[in-house]
């Protein structure tokens, strides 16, 4: 395939496009370093790029290669098509056609279909209904009135909604915003390595995992986080996979296990939740800043939001808030305490270099 022009690339690098990978690096002369188009990195000045058909040209150039993006690494499949459901939750509230989501990710219309499903594990229009579905409950839960707040996350219509509403919510939209009564909420709690942890859960997935000191302390948390929901403790007969979760989390900070890959039903702001799951792309032992979390996200300048929306996670170590730092490299704030920040950071490091 041919190098793109250059106007093409520039284009592909300010809106991170996929599509492009692969097709060519560039590197920044201030720096040194050569990236991949979808690097999440920081932009630099457009002058100060130099573009190469490959890894090795930039080489030969005197570049080094990126340690974030990585651009050495042929990218997988699986990468595509992750990438394109970030593409798919970022731009929810548009018509996505499948059309043009299978000509993004250089694949087939039925080839795409397959592959997405088989990787995500929900189908691409499941996946954007999903979001869009955040997007109200986000809206409505910040007292958008019922119809705005149903145009604005793209459903078109009242009644498209109010079709799928109990499925997706339990709760009609007027509910959701009324509060969410009625909503059911299981919890439990267990002492880790770093102290008390309360994991609490919907039917859809943790919507609540903090430290603190103690069971009391935790659950009046949860109450004051969902006042109006029935909040109940959860004996593992009522509730299997929440006594699961919190078992495998356990295991993960007290005796270095694997990161349990638990379903989370993530509760708010469009921009807060935008942010968390940029969070969730970070790698295990990584960390970025939160400008750099900021342009991962489309907004290069919204770094103090960003820090803010670290500071509303409530869904401790699953969502990985502790993976982002200060521009100078310090370690910043911790909802749950620096000390608890170190110690995550440390051993992910540490099962990296083991690794």
């Amino acid at each position: 395939m041919s190098m793109p022009s250059e106007n093409e690339m520039r284009a592909a690098i300010k809106s991170r496009d996929y599509a492009f990978d692969g097709r060519f690096v560039y590197a920044v002369v201030t720096t040194g370093v050569f990236c991949r188009p979808t690097c999440a990195a920081r932009p630099a000045r457009p002058e100060n790029y130099r573009f190469f058909a490959d890894a090795a040209a930039a080489r030969r150039q005197g570049f080094r290669a990126c340690k974030r993006c990585r651009p050495e690494e042929k990218a997988s499949g699986a990468d595509n098509l992750i990438a394109s459901a970030r593409y798919i939750i970022a731009h929810a509230d548009e018509k996505l056609t499948l059309a043009a989501l299978a000509k993004r990710a250089g694949l087939s219309v039925s080839r795409y279909q397959r592959a997405f499903t088989n990787a995500i594990g929900i189908s691409p229009k499941a996946l954007q209904d999903a979001a869009r579905m955040d997007q109200l409950k986000s809206a409505l839960k910040s007292g958008d009135g019922i119809a705005g707040a149903i145009f604005e996350a793209g459903y078109g219509s009242t009644s498209r909604v109010y079709g799928r509403a109990l499925s997706n919510t339990g709760m009609t939209p007027k509910a959701y915003r009324a509060g969410g009564k009625g909503e059911k909420i299981s919890h439990a709690c267990r002492k880790t390595a770093l102290g008390w942890l309360l994991m609490a859960a919907t039917d859809r997935g943790v919507c609540f995992a903090q430290f603190g000191p103690g069971k009391k302390v935790l659950v009046e948390q949860l109450a004051s986080e969902f006042p109006n929901a029935d909040i109940s403790g959860s004996p593992a007969s009522q509730s299997a996979d929440l006594d699961r979760w919190i078992k495998a989390l356990d295991q993960h900070l007290s005796n270095n296990a694997p990161r349990p890959d638990i379903p989370l039903d993530l509760k708010g702001t469009a921009f807060q939740v935008r942010v968390w799951r940029f969070l969730l792309s970070i790698k295990e032992g990584d960390v970025v800043s939160y400008s750099e979390a900021a342009a991962g996200i489309g907004k290069p300048t919204a770094h103090r939001a960003v820090a803010t929306a670290c500071g509303k996670n409530r869904v401790a170590v699953l969502v990985p808030c502790h993976r982002v730092l200060r521009g100078n490299g310090e370690f910043g704030g911790y909802r749950w305490g620096m000390e608890r920040k170190r110690a995550l950071l440390d051993a992910e490091r540490a099962r990296n270099a083991t690794s």
